[in-house]
């Protein structure tokens, strides 16, 4: 555990770097600072994972870019398309994919060893329908995903940064949520888990704020179930309480 609470998956094997604050390419202009979905990790491959990346990323993986997405030439299909900030190991990312086979599942994730496990287990268990993007999500949605595209969108266990002169470089505040529910459809759907309380109740009053988000009161179109990962594990054990906050776009 760091800085008083877990933050994603990856972050069990991550070398940690010193925090020296935003660099000159993320930090944005003083009056907008630039948030960014991550902290910067180190790590290198296994041999086993590194032969899986070469084999895999030319087929499902690419860099995060300015070019627009176009996700049905990408997966082949034209899906429901759900995209997860974060994806970690990609634990929780396989196994909903292989639960929801029907939506086109594209993961975020800068931790370069918890990219290359979720492509070998994608290899491993022949799933055809995630795709995977390295690097900042925020450029993701910012630049990559167009306005009303996404079916839904998945932030699990975000980083808390709890120390309060942090705050600002949290992810999920209301600029994020604005930016998120553009990119929804109508009647699309942010799901959201933290274990950490505190940043529980910042994300829930600036989710709560966002007047095209509202409490999920039809059927929703991407399943809610995730897989107890060995990191929450972790937190349950620890004692740590799962909050889950689930917002709809409001539809016309």
């Amino acid at each position: 555990m760091r800085d008083n609470g877990f933050v994603n998956e990856a972050d069990q094997h991550a070398p940690q770097t010193p925090d020296t604050g935003q660099t000159d390419h993320t930090k944005g202009s003083r009056l907008h600072p630039r948030v960014t979905s991550f902290r910067s990790r180190r790590g290198a491959l296994t041999d086993a994972q590194q032969q899986a990346w070469d084999r895999q990323w030319p087929l499902i993986g690419a860099d995060v870019s300015d070019t627009p997405l176009d996700a049905n030439a990408w997966f082949g299909r034209e899906a429901p398309l759900i995209i997860e900030i974060g994806s970690g190991t990609g634990t929780a990312t396989a196994a909903m994919a292989k639960a929801e086979p029907h939506v086109n599942l594209i993961a975020i994730e800068v931790y370069r060893p918890g990219l290359a496990q979720l492509l070998q287990q994608v290899e491993r268990d022949e799933i055809p329908n995630v795709r995977v993007l390295r690097g900042d999500a925020m450029d993701v949605l910012e630049n990559m995903v167009a306005p009303e595209s996404l079916t839904g969108v998945r932030v699990f266990f975000p980083d808390p940064w709890p120390k309060a002169r942090h705050h600002k470089r949290r992810l999920l505040q209301g600029p994020t949520f604005a930016l998120i529910a553009n990119r929804l459809k109508p009647g699309g759907v942010l799901h959201v888990a933290t274990d950490h309380a505190e940043y529980a109740e910042w994300i829930e009053e600036a989710g709560n704020a966002e007047p095209l988000l509202t409490a999920l009161d039809w059927e929703s179109p991407m399943t809610h179930e995730r897989p107890v990962t060995k990191f929450e594990d972790k937190a349950h054990k620890v004692g740590s309480a799962i909050t889950e906050l689930i917002w709809g776009k409001i539809r016309a």
